[in-house]
């Protein structure tokens, strides 16, 4: 699979699909709880799925729980918020979130997957700087 850069803001213009009330509320933690919307919504719109299933507690498929780490990694390493504060706006444990950090490291090995996250943290600082 091949990916060709994208412009951020042209990627970033997409507008992801809005979270319900449920998403909503699974993200209002107290510490950076828009930021971490944030991210899921990017996450979520990059990844072609939906926010809901991002912030579901239940057990989810690879691909879902992939972009949920991916959401979190974003949340903590390109926002700089502590996991503890991540762990609470995704209604995990911290330790969960320090996985899903390492694990996303290590998948950035990977030219095509750098590349997907690299596109994602653009977004991300493309849309807090507003």
């Amino acid at each position: 699979m091949s990916y060709q850069p994208v412009e951020p803001h042209a990627t970033c213009a997409q507008a992801p699909s809005r979270p319900s009330v449920a998403a909503t509320t699974a993200l209002s933690g107290t510490t950076g709880p828009t930021s971490c919307r944030l991210a899921t919504a990017i996450v979520a719109a990059m990844a072609g799925l939906n926010v809901d299933a991002l912030v579901d507690l239940r057990r989810s498929t690879a691909p879902v729980a992939t972009a949920r780490q991916i959401a979190m990694y974003l949340a903590h390493v390109g926002l700089g918020l502590s996991q503890a504060g991540v762990a609470q706006a995704f209604r995990r444990d911290r330790s969960t979130v320090a996985y899903a950090c390492r694990r996303i490291e290590d998948l950035r090995d990977d030219p095509a997957f750098d590349h997907r996250v690299a596109q994602m943290e653009a977004c991300l600082r493309w849309a807090t700087e507003r």
